[in-house]
This record gives C-alpha cells, structure tokens and sequence, in this order.
C-alpha cells in the first residue's frame, strides 16, 4: 500500500517510555524508537486494545532502569519516544500507511523501532517499510494463534490475517507459542511448510531454541503478541488462550534471536488492559525494556563464524549511579 507522505518525527511530553526525561532521551541520539500504534479496529474478541500503548507508557514509570540480567541499565543505548500514531476508528489502511511511513523514517536514520501495540494487524506496517531495506527479513511470531486466515469477519487486514498478509509480501514467518488453529489455517501450513512450534509441543519437550534459531533466517523482524504468554501471567490480552509461554521462556528465546541474529524491528501488541489491575501493562512494559537490553547486545559471532549460546546471566556489580531510584 502507498505510504503517506514524508513523517515528521516528533516526541510528546511528558509520557515517554521509563518516564525519561527529554534530556535522557533525544530524538537525535537514540539507537531505539518507541513508536505507540493504538490500533484496536479489527479486535474480535475484547476490544480495547486501543488503551494498551498508554498503559504501557504509563507502567514504565515504574521499571526499574538497572537489568540485573544484563547488568546494565537498557535505556543508556538511546531510547526515544515517538508520538502515538494518529489512527482512524473507520479507516485502518490509513493508520497502517501513516506506521509504515513513520517505520520508514525510523529505520533510514539508523533506529530500530519498537512499536507498542494495538492489535496485531499493525505488525504488517513495519514488515512492509523494513523488507524494502532488509531483503531476507523474516519474522519471528510469538503468539498464541497463528493469524494466516485469508480473511476474517469480512477484512484481508484482521489481526487474525496479519502473517498471511506478511507472508503474500515474501516474508516467511517462523511461529512459536502456537495452540488456537483454524482448519483453513493448518492446511495453509502444511501446503506452504511454514515453520511453526507449537505450545503443548514446547511443554512436552521444552522450549528448542536451537530448532527455532535453525529456521529463522536473518535478519529478523520480532512480534511479540502477548497472548502468547499464559493469561495466568497476562490476562489482559484482546484474545487469551490457556497453555502459553512463561516469563523466562519468553525472556529466554529473545535473548537468544537478538545475539544471533541482526534484530531490525519489532513490536509488542495485544495488551488490552484491564481497569484497576495493573499487572499485564507492567509486564509489557517490563518485556519492552528486557528487549531493548537484549537489542544492545547485538548479534556476536565466534571466530568460526558459528553464533554463540546466550551467555550466562552475569552477577550484579556494585557501581555508583547519579540516577534518581525508582520509588516503592
């Protein structure tokens, strides 16, 4: 589809991801841009999906900056917060043009965007704008449902047919969490092989990151929907299904992908939150800021050529920090 016109990038006061200051997060010296895409038009289960970019803004506030993983505070690579994008109740192609081009713009300055989501049809938008720079991208989906429908409830643009449409634009898909299938859509991945781990096979045998990695190209574009974490850890989702990933297998496999393969975007989406319980917004926030982390550590490469395991968590230092602590 046609973009819109050339963006203008822009960052809002005062809600910026952590809660930053403007001083902490120039436009000009981040290597990340979050970019909150309210998207919740074709949502067919619970909608709400439109409130899930605040809620996550919001919930920052309160993670902690230092990542006693990493032993690092994530957001002193660059982390920039766009404007939320301007999208239409009635006209979902014109919020999707508006992303890609704001994707675009991102991306030729050398930013990796992280679109806070909004439902999962927003994922097509950043697709599109990145394979044009990335020729062999693919994409890594976390989620609970596989979204290949042709169509559903009369739109070829439905959260539920955001990977068929991302796969008509030749990019493959490599789907892990898996366990809400279609008929349409179990015939369409045995016809085209696409590669898919389902969530009952991960709970039998584990979670085989070496198998996903073998058939993930590179680079790679993330989307993480967060149904494909249980309910019981985050039920405010626009479509939960019992029988999902937990926190660490999450955390696990996108550390992974990001030290061996070159990550060029990704988004988190779904997050439909609940009045009154906080959780689910949180985790996301707290999700956003461990792959901004793990985006740091960049894609690392032995002398033979072969990608290393993910390192082994390293024990927290001690080191002296002017920055404000994070309240209690």
């Amino acid at each position: 589809m046609p973009r819109s016109p050339r963006a203008r990038l822009t960052t809002p006061e005062p809600l910026l991801f952590l809660g930053l200051h403007p001083s902490e997060s120039p436009l000009s010296k981040a290597r990340i841009a979050v970019i909150p895409a309210p998207f919740d038009q074709t949502t067919s289960y619970l909608p709400g999906t439109r409130f899930g970019p605040k809620a996550i803004l919001e919930a920052s506030r309160q993670v902690e900056f230092y990542d006693e993983e990493l032993d690092l505070e994530p957001f002193r690579i660059g982390v920039a917060t766009l404007a939320e994008i301007e999208v239409e109740p009635a006209d979902i192609e014109a919020g999707l043009r508006k992303l890609e081009t704001v994707v675009a713009e991102v991306s030729a300055k050398g930013m990796i965007p992280l679109t806070l989501g909004g439902e999962h049809s927003l994922t097509l938008a950043p697709v599109a704008a990145l394979r044009e720079l990335y020729p062999g991208m693919a994409v890594l989906q976390m989620d609970a449902h596989l979204d290949l429908r042709d169509a559903y409830q009369g739109t070829k643009l439905s959260h539920a047919s955001v990977m068929r449409r991302v796969r008509d634009l030749g990019v493959p898909t490599v789907a892990v969490g898996i366990r809400s299938v279609s008929r349409e859509e179990a015939d369409y991945v045995h016809a085209e092989g696409a590669p898919v781990f389902l969530a009952r096979e991960i709970r039998a045998r584990g979670l085989d990151i070496s198998a996903i990695l073998a058939a993930l190209p590179n680079p790679v574009y993330i989307t993480v929907d967060l149904d494909a974490f249980d309910p019981a850890e985050v039920p405010a989702v626009g479509t939960p299904e019992p029988g999902g990933l937990t926190w660490d297998e999450g955390l696990r496999l996108l550390r992974a992908v990001c030290e061996r393969r070159q990550v060029v975007g990704c988004d988190i989406v779904e997050l439909c939150p609940i009045p009154g319980q906080p959780a689910s917004d949180f985790f996301a926030a707290k999700l956003a800021n461990k792959l901004i982390g793990y985006l740091g550590l960049g894609p690392e490469k032995e002398p033979g050529g072969e990608k290393p395991e993910p390192r082994a968590a390293s024990k927290p230092r001690r080191r002296s920090s002017k920055r404000r602590k994070r309240g209690r």
